[in-house]
């Protein structure tokens, strides 16, 4: 066992309380308020801030560092290791070692055994982890006394590296706690430049500025998470300077575009939305349906009315400009070739133009979020296009707690996409054993071809191999389509001009709470 090094109980009260009770994000006027403080509109709220449950797993965690970290162009940087690993010559070995008096929020070093016992945990079939397939090419993680971390692999995983932005936690006191249910789930303890310091449910996230940060004290000392999940709200308090900043939908955002004392940020995406179709429901289940579906939709429109030009037709999960992007298979609406899919199927003409096939209608309910007004909209446009084919799409609202027990037979306007290497999005979406997994695989799409591609895109180290395994995997998508996909859109935010140097990366699907421009937070410098 390590020894750590023993602070006062003062020292420890110090960081952690002190804090003053965070006042309402309505009390906290944007246009007023200092530039040390910030007041942030987001969507929604993590389940957990424990990374051993799947928190801040894509990096950008304000509480917790990676090993690893993206900068601006997603290019690898150094975090809690001094350097990128070095990488034995037959790619099973990495090596890390840890950067020098980083400390936990607590006054505990930083050891190896902390990222031990991370990993290991997540590995554990016990710990509610649903991105653990994530890390399926870990065969072992050991410490090489208290500095380095060797990870080695059972199979050659050419982004590796990319994982390992996933945050460390302190084994001292998560290690004393069932990972699922303990209480640093939600009273984290990490090396991040901010500290949490309220966390009211359903309301707000108080953090406060980490002052012996490892990278330094951060300008901003406290930030605020405003948790509103309807879009128009939002809109709403950022107008009336009750947030100094929000995430919005594109069609909102643009209502700031004259307002001088605010800026908008746009950032390009990975983050797309899709139906998913779930192949157990006697309709979406009928591969003629799907393909009419793909056919049928309108995706520029949707680019163009929905988003205000803030997007881009999504052809299957990966933008158009990605590197891994299948060329070739991008395709516009023809509701012609829907019709004749659906004629050869055996799906006919029948009350009201809805299609039915031994006695059986072409109807189907799609669930979206309440209060997400970009789904929504997709939603009603989806199910307009479908009604031209002659299928039947009933849209309902609900909250995600109803919407989940209902996956896997009522079709869902979900949203999904991890930038980085195309194996990080793809698996959980696409293969069949993850199927029903939580949020994995939600349609429980079933492929051989699909499997195959994307254990072999996983698997080999050879470029040449996996870019036709993953060329391969989209133009399937397009025969077999487990799922529509209508748009990639552009996160757009908007925020009040009190500070320098607020920059955007290309995001995930995950956006709002870590994401956006204060992805770099810590290193603000408010105006003069």
């Amino acid at each position: 066992m390590t020894v750590r090094r023993i602070r006062t109980a003062a020292t420890a009260a110090a960081i952690l309380t002190g804090v003053a009770a965070c006042s309402a994000p309505g009390d906290t006027g944007g246009d007023s308020a200092s530039a040390d403080s910030v007041v942030i509109g987001v969507a929604s709220e993590p389940d957990t801030l424990s990374p051993l449950l799947g928190y801040g797993k894509d990096g950008n965690s304000k509480i917790f560092d990676g090993l690893l970290a993206l900068d601006a162009d997603l290019k690898l940087r150094p975090a809690l290791a001094k350097a990128l690993p070095e990488v034995a010559g037959d790619g099973l070995t990495y090596t890390y070692t840890l950067r020098d008096g980083v400390e936990f929020s607590d006054g505990e070093p930083l050891t190896a055994a902390d990222v031990v016992f991370t990993y290991e945990t997540i590995l554990d079939e016990k710990t509610n982890n649903t991105a653990r397939s994530e890390l399926d090419t870990i065969k072992e993680v050991r410490a090489d006394g208290d500095d380095k971390v060797v990870f080695t692999l059972k199979y050659p995983y050419a982004p590796f590296a990319g994982r390992t932005v996933l945050p460390v936690v302190p084994e001292h006191i998560a290690g004393k706690q069932d990972p699922n249910t303990g209480s640093f789930n939600t009273e984290p303890i990490g090396t991040g430049p901010y500290l949490l310091a309220s966390w009211s449910k359903g309301e707000k996230l108080t953090f406060k500025a980490n002052p012996n940060y490892w990278g330094g004290a951060p300008k901003v000392k406290k930030v605020t998470m405003a948790v509103i999940e309807d879009d128009d709200v939002r809109a709403t308090r950022m107008r009336s300077g009750d947030l100094d900043g929000a995430v919005l939908p594109p069609n909102l955002a643009s209502t700031f575009k004259d307002d001088k004392a605010r800026k908008t940020y746009d950032a390009k995406t990975y983050d797309f939305r899709t139906v998913t179709l779930p192949q157990e429901n006697k309709v979406t289940g009928d591969r003629a349906v799907r393909q009419a579906l793909d056919a049928a939709v309108d995706r520029q429109a949707m680019v163009d009315k929905i988003l205000d030009g803030a997007g881009r037709p999504a052809y299957g999960p990966l933008p158009v400009d990605d590197p891994w992007f299948a060329q070739g298979i991008e395709r516009e609406q023809d509701l012609a070739k829907a019709e004749r899919i659906l004629d050869r199927a055996g799906w006919r003409a029948g009350d009201g133009g809805i299609r039915a096939k031994d006695g059986r209608r072409a109807s189907f309910t799609l669930l979206y979020p309440s209060g997400d007004k970009v789904r929504q909209d997709h939603a009603l446009a989806y199910a307009s296009d479908a009604k031209k084919a002659g299928i039947e799409v009933k849209v309902e609202s609900a909250t995600w707690e109803v919407i989940e027990p209902r996956m896997k037979d009522d079709a869902v306007l979900a949203g999904f996409g991890s930038n980085g290497d195309p194996d990080f999005g793809l698996y959980t979406l696409l293969h069949s054993s993850l199927a029903g997994d939580g949020f994995n695989n939600m349609g429980r799409y079933d492929n051989t071809a699909v499997d195959k591609a994307l254990d072999t895109g996983r698997r080999s180290q050879d470029r040449a191999a996996r870019e036709a395994a993953y060329d391969t995997l989209q133009r399937e998508l397009v025969k077999d389509p487990g799922y529509t996909f209508l748009t990639h859109i552009d996160h757009v935010y908007v925020l009040a001009d009190r500070w320098n140097g607020l920059t955007t990366q290309v995001e995930p699907h995950e956006h709002g709470f870590a994401s956006g421009p204060w992805w770099n937070l810590e290193t603000w410098q408010p105006k003069k």
